[in-house]
């Protein structure tokens, strides 16, 4: 998994608004204080802004603050709604893949590997990144363990 500047930014952007909160905070402030390039800043605020994350007020003491509480909002789906699916190869989901011969299982990798990021990024909230109460995904409350699947992300292990 390739971790993008604008997720990498995203993510950092979120993490300094809760921990601001309730104040708000300016895309100057936050390309100070995380080292961001400004305008780069001001495309990811309003990135999340319009994806439902942040809320924006104009105005001389203007700025941008969560959308819902810090624990509320997941990593996994800041991601996926940035970036798209986890895991594609070439483009394709590995679910909907089939390889011959000697690849066979190899679509039952990929889709592990999915299953294993969804794991622990779909369990770990911006109040976790504050506190640095990140989960191990050999945690048992995180993991479900092999085969395990959930209705959203049915398991691929074991066949496709």
């Amino acid at each position: 998994m390739h971790i993008s500047a604008k997720v990498d930014y995203a993510v950092r952007a979120l993490l300094l608004l809760a921990q601001r909160a309730p104040e708000l905070v300016t895309a100057e402030a936050l390309s100070a204080e995380q080292d961001l390039p400004r305008e780069y800043a001001e495309q990811i605020l309003t990135e999340l802004r319009k994806l439902g994350y942040v809320v924006s007020k104009r105005g001389a003491r203007g700025g941008f603050h969560l959308a819902h509480p810090a624990d509320e909002v997941l990593i996994g789906p800041v991601l996926s709604s940035l970036e798209g699916p986890f895991v594609t190869v070439r483009a394709a989901l590995p679910d909907t893949l089939t390889y011959r011969g000697v690849a066979q299982h190899l679509p039952t990798l990929w889709g592990a590997l999915d299953e294993t990021l969804h794991d622990v990024l779909d369990h770990v909230t911006l109040a976790d990144l504050l506190t640095g109460a990140v989960p191990s995904p050999r945690d048992p409350a995180v993991a479900p363990g092999p085969g395990a699947g959930t209705p959203e992300r049915p398991s691929l292990v074991g066949g496709c």
